[in-house]
């Protein structure tokens, strides 16, 4: 269920946009400007959306959006503005605005609205201390708080507000089209198409045609006239996978649509421009195919200008436990279950192994654990076996001089140190009865870090007051 909060200073105006967003039973919660708008979300948020009025007395909405996205980058904000001050709007859209509605507002449209925001937040959990708000297309998550993966948020943002060619390098199984929608859903093409081809499955004598469209008659067995991706793409974004596997021939073409925005189907004597902006993605070396003559460096430098580097999930082994959470979540829908989670002896497990696969395995993994497993706990023995044969863990050891036991089962740093954290601040909101303010003054936190570090670990300080 949404948490919602509806920010105007004109109340009919409130009434309406909660009479909409109340047909699905979504959290409605009310403020009368910007600056109690602030407050509310920080006494009660987050909030997973904010409607908010650019012009409001005390703090304007633009003033209001960047204290919310201070607060919490994931929410995502849809302004109102009257029809004069559209360009206040554009403005926000700039500094992290999902999108504007002008008044009178439409309640149809505010739902609709909200489905399309839902659609691109549902394949990531940006956490709290990762970059700015990303909104994603419909499919599976991309999770993840490791340092590796928050800069790969980070990057995702920036080159989202730009038009240059992206290529997504990382090895099988990482989640490169996730990024490549990523980068679609953050930019200004996020209205058009995001159309996505693989290049390494599409037979050599039709990719051409695939890409680039054909005219009736133009080989054997065009019997009508085809589109191509590229022209299916327009006003969106195109995305290669696999752009390794293309043919030389085929190289030449696209570099120069990559040159020029401009191509012409087979068959055709018209050149048709390309408005697409292409994002291409590989796990070959391209480096070293253009040193064997395989893959042409001019092409290369035009689809490297802005490269994004994935890590194998080896190297973000803290991300294992959230990401197998999610997927928990997915098939206990899927399967009908109602797991909650792993035994600390799989957890252990997960956490050692290489994963080869990267996320591809471990969700595969997980739904092998679903068929086997009968008890609400996934344990070791209802994974695969090749899993269950990775060698154990050093003798535990244990720290206990300062009250806080630590289990060092696991010798590496990033998982100790989010355990150290958690429990820190368990043991401090306890101190001061879930006191915000009280916490973060004596553990000498900001307040908007303590409640960043809040979401992060699902804790609730309200269950702390007496």
């Amino acid at each position: 269920m949404l948490k919602i909060l509806v920010v105007d200073d004109d109340p009919t105006l409130r009434l309406t946009v909660r009479a909409a967003l109340e047909q699905r039973d979504y959290m409605i919660d009310e403020a009368e400007d910007g600056l109690q708008a602030v407050e509310v979300f920080q006494e009660s948020g987050p909030y997973d959306a904010v409607i908010l009025d650019v012009n409001m007395p005390r703090m304007n909405g633009l003033e209001a959006l960047t204290h919310i996205k201070e607060l919490n980058p994931k929410t995502f904000c849809i302004m109102l503005t009257a029809y004069s001050r559209v360009q206040d709007a554009v403005l926000a859209i700039k500094n992290g605005a999902y999108d504007y509605l002008e008044k009178p507002v439409d309640g149809a449209r505010i739902l609709r609205m909200i489905d399309a925001a839902c659609k691109a937040n549902l394949m990531i959990e940006v956490a709290a201390n990762s970059a700015p708000s990303l909104r994603f297309g419909e499919g599976r998550s991309m999770i993840g708080d490791s340092s590796p993966i928050r800069k790969v948020f980070d990057l995702i943002f920036k080159l989202a507000k730009v038009e240059t060619a992206v290529l997504i390098r990382g090895e099988s199984g990482t989640g490169k089209e996730l990024v490549a929608q990523a980068l679609h859903y953050n930019s200004h093409r996020k209205k058009g198409p995001f159309v996505a081809v693989n290049c390494g499955a599409i037979p050599e004598n039709l990719i051409e045609s695939e890409l680039f469209g054909h005219e009736k008659g133009a080989f054997t067995g065009a019997d009508r006239r085809k589109i191509g991706k590229f022209q299916f793409a327009a006003g969106g974004t195109l995305f290669l996978d696999e752009i390794g596997d293309v043919s030389a021939q085929l190289q030449v073409k696209l570099l120069r649509v990559l040159q020029e925005k401009r191509f012409t189907p087979l068959g055709s004597n018209t050149e048709v421009t390309a408005d697409v902006r292409v994002i291409s993605a590989t796990n070959r070396p391209l480096e070293q195919m253009i040193k064997e003559g395989t893959f042409r460096a001019d092409l290369f430098y035009r689809l490297n200008v802005l490269p994004i580097h994935l890590p194998p999930l080896r190297e973000r082994s803290e991300d294992i436990e959230s990401l197998a959470q999610f997927m928990i979540k997915k098939f206990n829908e899927s399967h009908q279950k109602s797991i909650t989670g792993l035994s600390p002896q799989a957890l252990s497990l997960f956490t050692r192994y290489q994963w080869p696969g990267n996320i591809r395995e471990l969700e595969n993994v997980i739904e092998h654990a679903f068929i086997i497993e009968s008890s609400q706990t996934i344990q070791v023995s209802s994974l695969p076996q090749y899993l269950q044969n990775v060698s154990p863990p050093p003798p535990e050891a244990r720290n206990e001089g300062n009250g806080i036991v630590t289990d060092f089962s696991e010798l590496k740093y990033p998982l100790l140190k989010e355990r150290f954290e958690k429990e820190f601040i368990l043991r401090a909101l306890k101190a001061y009865k879930g006191k915000i303010n009280q916490t973060a003054e004596h553990t000498q936190m900001t307040k908007v870090t303590l409640l960043r570090k809040l979401e992060k670990y699902s804790i609730n300080a309200k269950e702390f007051r007496d």
